[in-house]
């Protein structure tokens, strides 16, 4: 069995929950319409649950919300509808079982979810992928804060970085990021702890966090510190109206790029 979450939620409130969901970076959200005018929208979570939980406890009082068994059949239906997603003209990302598409793309990063998410189609991940490769140096060392299934960090590695770490809360989804780094040829390369953040000492050029508005603001004094001078802290996971909220807890670090999709926002900050 696998775990999913049912939110039931009003006509007004729909989208914020949706949006929240995707912002926990879920692959499928789907609705179902109720007679009395209400909506329950359901997702599959893997085993990644803590910080959905977490999340979910911050919901306005009138929106319920539970956790659900499911088949993983039904949890992995999605599966047949992914796609490859275009970041760019130079790179493509690739859901692990599909059969890679007859590309020109230089770069062609295989992901497989497991227990997490983040197959580069949300808009908070296509934009953070677009920064990555912007920003990203030959022989740089990479933080990837949140990495749930490693695409950013690995992206950053098949592009030139020298080394990346993964930092998660959960050892299921690190599991699956070490499995993606092996699939993409860059396992030497990738490393991975569940250490909080406020452990790490090292600072580095490019730091990548694609994490929600309210835990990017938490950990905003560490994400400045582990920063190396002149580098780049690329920060996603933000809807537009609470972005102000966090471009504020990042000062004296000033923003230098913004990407907007879909009302998500991705910004560079040096």
């Amino acid at each position: 069995m696998a775990w999913g979450i049912a939110v039931d939620t009003t006509l007004a409130e729909v989208e914020f929950v949706s949006d929240l969901l995707w912002g926990l970076g879920v692959v499928a959200v789907t609705e179902h319409w109720q007679n009395d005018g209400t909506v329950t929208l359901r997702t599959s979570l893997g085993d990644d649950v803590e910080d959905v939980r977490r999340t979910l406890a911050t919901l306005p009082p009138g929106v319920a919300w539970r956790m659900e068994e499911i088949d993983d059949a039904d949890g992995t239906q999605w599966r047949r509808h992914a796609e490859a997603t275009v970041v760019s003209e130079r790179m493509i990302v690739v859901p692990s079982w599909l059969d890679a598409p007859a590309t020109d793309h230089e770069i062609v990063v295989r992901i497989e979810t497991g227990a997490t998410f983040g197959l580069g189609n949300h808009p908070t991940t296509l934009a953070s992928l677009r920064m990555v490769e912007r920003l990203v140096r030959p022989g740089q060392a990479v933080l990837d804060v949140g990495c749930g299934s490693g695409v950013l960090g690995i992206a950053a590695l098949k592009l030139g970085a020298s080394s990346a770490l993964g930092v998660d809360v959960s050892v299921a989804v690190l599991t699956t990021s070490v499995e993606n780094a092996e699939t993409n040829g860059v396992a030497d390369r990738w490393s991975v702890t569940t250490d909080a953040l406020a452990t790490i000492q090292h600072a580095y050029p490019l730091v990548l966090a694609n994490i929600l508005a309210p835990t990017l603001i938490e950990l905003s004094a560490d994400l400045k510190r582990v920063l190396k001078k002149d580098g780049a802290l690329v920060i996603s996971g933000v809807l537009d109206g609470h972005y102000g909220h966090v471009a504020d807890a990042l000062r004296p670090l000033v923003e230098v790029e913004r990407i907007v999709i879909d009302g998500w926002v991705a910004a560079a900050f040096r």
